[in-house]
C-alpha cells in the first residue's frame, strides 16, 4: 500500500507543477488555487508513504515521477521541446528511480 500512496502522491507533483507554470506567477486564481491543493495533497502522501518506505527512496521515487511527469506533460501539451539530451536524462531519471527501488 505504501507503494500505491506514493504513485499518487507522484501523480500529484506533476499536477502541481503543471498548475504552477498554468499560474503565470500566480497571477491566475484557479491554477494557483489547483497548485496549493494538489501540493498539499502530494505532501500529505509522500509523508503517509515514508511511515513505511526508506526516506532515500520514498524521495527519489516521488521526485522522479514529478519530473518525468512534468517532462511529458510540457512536451505533450506545452509545445516544449523534444531533443536526444532530455530523453536521456529523463531515462536516467527513470533508471535512477528503478535502481534506488531495487537498492
Amino acid at each position: 500500500m505504501p507503494w500505491i500512496i506514493l504513485l499518487f502522491a507522484g501523480l500529484l507533483e506533476i499536477v502541481w507543477a503543471v498548475a504552477m507554470k498554468q499560474s503565470a506567477g500566480f497571477t491566475r486564481f484557479w491554477p494557483t488555487a489547483l497548485m496549493a491543493v494538489s501540493m498539499l495533497g502530494s505532501f500529505t502522501l509522500l509523508a503517509l508513504a515514508m511511515r513505511t518506505l526508506p526516506l532515500g527512496t520514498a524521495y527519489v521515487i516521488w521526485t522522479g515521477i514529478g519530473a518525468v511527469g512534468a517532462f511529458t506533460v510540457g512536451i505533450l501539451f506545452l509545445g516544449e521541446a523534444l531533443t536526444a539530451t532530455r530523453i536521456c536524462a529523463a531515462v536516467l531519471i527513470i533508471a535512477g528511480m528503478v535502481t534506488m527501488k531495487l537498492a
